[in-house]
């Protein structure tokens, strides 16, 4: 067995390939990491949530890293590390377009919006919570892995 570094292009076809995830941001004192799935393209990730911690985190600090894993047999696995920038795409005139398309990526998996769909206090009905689409745009990207 041996550990290799992945080139870009190996990490960004990874990602294509790939829809979870997990979401590191800047706490208060510590890091704080979720998982999510996303979607990939050109460059950035897009994901969905709701109002929460992370989404407060990362309003107020932008930066962000992705962890996406894969785990094969005989021990082999795959780790690529994104780290960027956060970017919401709001709910505005502006950026309809660019919520439609994120929308369009993500619906095309299963259960595409969980986890960022499951809160611990579910809204009332009457007043439900904004959906959010962000996405965090890849400035750095690197890999490794065991084969």
């Amino acid at each position: 067995m041996q550990l290799r570094d992945m080139g870009e292009q190996d990490c960004l076809a990874f990602l294509a390939g790939h829809t979870r995830g997990h979401l590191a941001c800047l706490g208060e004192k510590y890091p704080y990491i979720v998982p999510i799935q996303h979607a990939y393209e050109k460059d950035r990730l897009f994901i969905f949530s709701m109002p929460g911690l992370k989404i407060d985190l990362l309003r107020a600090h932008s930066s962000a890293c992705v962890q996406v894993e894969e785990f094969g047999e005989n021990r082999t696995w795959k780790s690529v590390l994104v780290q960027g920038t956060y970017d919401e795409l709001t709910d505005t005139p502006a950026r309809h377009d660019e919520r439609l398309h994120a929308w369009s990526l993500l619906q095309k998996q299963p259960f595409w919006w969980e986890p960022g769909s499951l809160a611990l206090n579910s809204e009332s009905e009457d007043n439900p919570a904004p959906s959010i689409f962000f996405d965090i745009s890849i400035d750095v990207v690197s890999g490794r892995q065991v084969v």
